[in-house]
């Protein structure tokens, strides 16, 4: 029942845009473009924080008009950055963190743009980029793992800023193509193909990138970063065929493909893999 009353909410969205479409495109664009970027859930209280991000020390940095969270679980001088996804918050890396923690590396964490502790309503890859990049700058992390939105983000992170520091990088339930998170997300909602364009056209010239070529795809195709690509192929939220093409675009990466984990990618067995690849390859 609850399934069916959200998809009648969603599509009863979608219908509302559509309409607007046609006599207030301007507005119809503000409101599909608020629900296509603003998360619903993943933020957090700071008086309320989940264990394992209370057993890290906290620090808020400051970027352009944002600030974004980082959390550090001090070691050696061997850093693992973590990057989340979509409505989550560095806490999804907890029982990684724990196992990790065994090599003795020092682990970051950070919380998305409108996540965790993090400033801002609006997530977009670019600006979540900027804050992988920022960290990076002074951390010099030599490995970096990310999950769902959080693994594109490090795809193009490592396109548009190339650093030395770098030595592996891992990316879980992986989009490739920023067109098919648009499609999917006009499907969802049922959006008419004048949205979807004016969508497009938006995203295109506030963030100065043509959504056509935004795929990890290109920003693998030429990396000589070793790399782990894993995806479940049960994924029901980023299709396996994304994985498939970011695979074959790159060359010095493992395809792992799991079963019955579904998106979200929680296993003692995967993370295993990653500890094995990280300090044992």
């Amino acid at each position: 029942m609850k399934k069916k009353l959200t998809l009648i909410l969603t599509k009863s969205i979608g219908f509302y845009i559509n309409l607007l479409s046609y006599t207030m495109p301007n507005k119809a664009l503000a409101i599909a473009y608020k629900h296509f970027s603003q998360p619903r859930k993943g933020k957090l209280s700071p008086d309320n924080l989940p264990q394992i991000l209370q057993e890290a020390t906290k620090k808020t940095i400051s970027h352009d008009q944002h600030h974004f969270q980082t959390y550090t679980w001090q070691g050696n001088e061997n850093k693992i950055l973590l990057i989340h996804g979509w409505q989550s918050n560095a806490a999804r890396w907890e029982k990684l963190i724990r196992l990790l923690l065994k090599s003795g590396s020092t682990i970051i964490a950070i919380d998305a743009p409108a996540h965790g502790l993090s400033s801002g309503k609006e997530f977009n890859i670019p600006t979540y980029a900027q804050f992988i990049n920022t960290i990076s700058k002074t951390t010099q992390p030599k490995f970096i793992i990310g999950h769902s939105m959080g693994a594109f983000a490090c795809a193009y992170y490592q396109y548009n800023y190339p650093q030395n520091h770098l030595e592996k990088m891992i990316l879980l339930g992986s989009p490739s193509d920023f067109n098919v998170l648009i499609q999917n997300y006009t499907n969802l909602l049922g959006l008419n193909t004048t949205m979807s364009q004016l969508i497009k056209t938006y995203i295109q010239q506030r963030f100065n990138i043509n959504t056509n070529q935004f795929t990890s795809q290109k920003f693998l195709k030429n990396t000589t970063i070793p790399g782990i690509i894993a995806h479940d192929i049960h994924d029901e939220v980023i299709a396996f065929t994304e994985a498939k093409k970011i695979a074959n675009a790159w060359k010095n990466a493992q395809f792992i493909t799991t079963q019955k984990l579904g998106h979200s990618m929680h296993d003692n067995k995967l993370n295993q893999t990653i500890y094995q690849f990280l300090f044992e390859a």
